[in-house]
């Protein structure tokens, strides 16, 4: 009975070894490049009077104070509510200090519904200078989206919500988040509790360093911007944040956690084959 369990230990083992070879294998075949590639369409955007012009570098001289971008995919009904409560705090912001200055990029990542068209009469109401839109040819996901721009955005984390949220979700939703916490943990960052908050607010240097690196452009590009920042020891602060759920996320929990599981994985995978590298060079600060 002993010498048999032990075959079987040693099997599965195999078993078990060659399946990590073979998705090692897979993850770095199928590694692409940090995408750059924009259409020539994209590198414009419309002013408030409908004149096209040139988007704005991360290498060109800052004239902000604050940057926020705000990916969106198919948000005609959802945008106005957050673009109302932003934009309204940051004004009254600049009422108070005139020397405060601030933009909101509006990202349309190919949505399908008139989510460019809502977002344009914001920016026909607050001027280019403060509201830009945008509008992405395909679908690329909330990193692709973010990183078409490479600016600052805000961050925060809602771990100080969580037992207010479980007693909310299922128990089936609440194994998946569990699941995904300890897979983040255990594959690619350590110490961060909510990497998913769409919340992320970054210096321009570190802006600039994560984000040119980035490879992941759908839910799991979150983790993979904390891998990066980690790599480089660019420090790292979670605000606990309050955050209202508005109907209509993209997020369908099983396939999307699925998806996002794989993600990490060949995160993990990727680095450590070399398929994707990272060069060091000083600390930021």
């Amino acid at each position: 009975m002993v010498p048999l369990l032990l075959q079987l230990a040693v099997l599965g083992a195999g078993l078990a070894a060659a399946a990590l070879i073979l998705i090692s294998f897979v993850a770095f075949i199928t590694a692409a490049e940090v995408p750059h590639h924009r259409h020539e369409e994209e590198k414009f955007f419309l002013s408030a009077t409908g004149r096209k012009e040139a988007l704005p570098s991360i290498r060109d001289p800052p004239t902000k104070q604050l940057s926020v971008v705000v990916p969106s995919y198919n948000e005609e009904n959802r945008l106005p509510v957050m673009l109302d409560e932003a934009l309204g705090y940051l004004e009254e912001r600049q009422k108070r200090d005139p020397t405060f200055t601030y933009e909101v990029i509006v990202v349309d990542d190919g949505s399908k519904d008139q989510t460019s068209k809502v977002a344009f009469k914001y920016c026909q109401k607050y001027g280019s200078d403060k509201v830009r839109v945008i509008t992405l040819l395909k679908n690329r996901g909330k990193g692709g989206a973010i990183r078409m721009d490479q600016m600052a955005i805000a961050c925060g984390s809602r771990a100080h919500l969580e037992k207010e949220s479980i007693a909310q979700r299922s128990y089936f939703r609440t194994l998946l988040m569990y699941g995904f916490h300890f897979l983040v943990w255990f594959l690619c960052v350590k110490g961060i509790r909510d990497t998913q908050c769409g919340f992320k607010l970054l210096t321009r240097e570190a802006a600039s360093r994560t984000f040119s690196s980035l490879h992941v452009e759908r839910w799991a590009f979150d983790v993979e911007l904390l891998y990066i920042a980690q790599f480089f020891k660019i420090p790292i602060a979670e605000i606990a944040v309050n955050w209202t759920e508005i109907e209509g996320s993209k997020l369908v929990p099983f396939w999307s956690w699925l998806q996002m599981g794989k993600d990490l994985l060949f995160i993990r995978l990727r680095y450590l084959t070399g398929a994707w590298r990272l060069e060091q060079t000083r600390k930021v600060n």
